[in-house]
């Protein structure tokens, strides 16, 4: 899933929900929030044939949580979040059967400086350069980079994780996180850190992240990231990239995003299965721009282009495939809680060499499998409701 349910129902859930104290002093709430989003998809191709579903939590994925602050005195708070992810349909567990899959972790707040909390939570990449892009911002999945490789998408979950979020200095924001591996005597072997900083004045928001994954879940299952946490499937995993968004005009936006990622020994992804040969180098470049327009308080329209270059290393032989990823999105906001959408997506591939395979194939995310030719085209109708 993505970002924008942290852009946008957040901000509309703070207005809506219902704060409960747990004590009779005011100085301690608890809030209940949530997201139900609902819709039928059609897909071109899917494994050689069209496919019409119903489909859950494609733009905000379905959840519910807690989340809650306690005054200590002196400036300071704690802080903590739990949050459920599920499927509408099934009514099964989302994040690989998690309870508290998507966000679990308290932590301390202070006026002054910022926040350090513990346990399950979103990395730096995600806060703060994910908002730029579209996916991580107005629309979903369906608009992400190809197999979500820069993770602004949100497909790497962060588990054992230390994280620190600054308060706002001139505009400026940064965080840092650092996640545990848990093993004895393999302190390096599924651990995650990153950095991340933004400033944001007038009419520019800019932003740059990086982002960095040693080991993975076939090694040491109970590390930073797990095997339903993760887009690939690699011994080390570095992203890094930045971006900018521009109000035109208090209704119009545009933006541009560059990513880049690194995967060493990669063997596979959660989207298009194994690949032929294992890539002792495996590189994603995405170029992204999109655009925004607030035509009224209720209505608003997007699209997006990216384009990204891969360069894939074996002992096989070397690739260079490359996809376009063409989106957009209407969304009419019904009431200030309960909107309806829609969005198109279509992807191109390029042909690659046998050897590379799958990477040749079109597989959009947010789709149930890859097509079984270079294209694959995705129509949406959604209804969304938050709380």
């Amino acid at each position: 899933m993505n970002q924008k349910s942290k852009s946008v129902l957040f901000s509309l859930a703070a207005a809506s929900v219902v704060a409960v104290p747990t004590y009779a002093s005011a100085q301690s709430t608890v809030t209940l929030y949530g997201a139900i989003d609902e819709g039928l998809q059609y897909t071109s191709n899917v494994k050689g044939k069209s496919n019409i579903e119903t489909t859950s939590g494609q733009d905000s994925g379905d959840r519910w949580g807690l989340k809650g602050t306690e005054d200590l005195g002196g400036g300071l708070k704690a802080v903590f979040q739990i949050e459920n992810g599920f499927n509408l349909n099934t009514g099964a567990l989302g994040n690989g059967g998690r309870i508290f899959g998507r966000q679990a972790y308290v932590g301390v707040q202070s006026d002054s400086l910022g926040t350090v909390t513990f346990g399950r939570q979103y990395d730096p990449l995600v806060d703060l350069l994910g908002p730029l892009t579209a996916n991580g911002n107005w629309a979903g999945s369906l608009l992400s980079h190809v197999y979500d490789n820069d993770n602004t998408d949100n497909s790497i979950r962060v588990s054992n994780a230390v994280k620190f979020v600054s308060n706002k200095y001139a505009g400026f924001t940064f965080e840092g996180m650092y996640a545990f591996s848990n093993a004895a005597g393999g302190f390096a072997n599924n651990r995650l850190y990153g950095l991340a900083g933004q400033y944001s004045s007038g009419a520019v928001t800019v932003a740059g992240a990086y982002l960095q994954v040693n080991g993975n879940a076939t090694t040491n299952a109970g590390g930073a990231v797990s095997a339903a946490d993760t887009n690939f499937t690699a011994t080390r995993n570095q992203i890094y990239g930045g971006g900018i968004n521009y109000a035109l005009t208090s209704a119009a936006t545009v933006g541009f995003v560059y990513t880049h990622t690194n995967l060493t020994n990669a063997t596979g992804s959660e989207y298009f299965g194994d690949l032929a040969n294992a890539a002792n180098s495996l590189r994603f470049n995405n170029f992204e721009v999109n655009a925004k327009y607030q035509f009224t308080p209720a209505f608003y329209a997007g699209l997006m282009y990216t384009y990204t270059m891969a360069h894939y290393e074996s002992n096989a032989g070397q690739s260079r495939p490359h996809w376009g990823n063409f989106g957009g999105m209407i969304d009419y906001n019904l009431t200030k809680r309960t909107d309806v959408y829609m969005q198109v997506a279509y992807q191109r591939a390029s042909h690659t060499d046998s050897f590379a395979a799958p990477l040749g194939q079109a597989v959009l995310v947010g789709t149930d499998a890859p097509s079984s030719s270079l294209n694959q085209t995705a129509v949406l109708v959604s209804f969304r409701h938050l709380f």
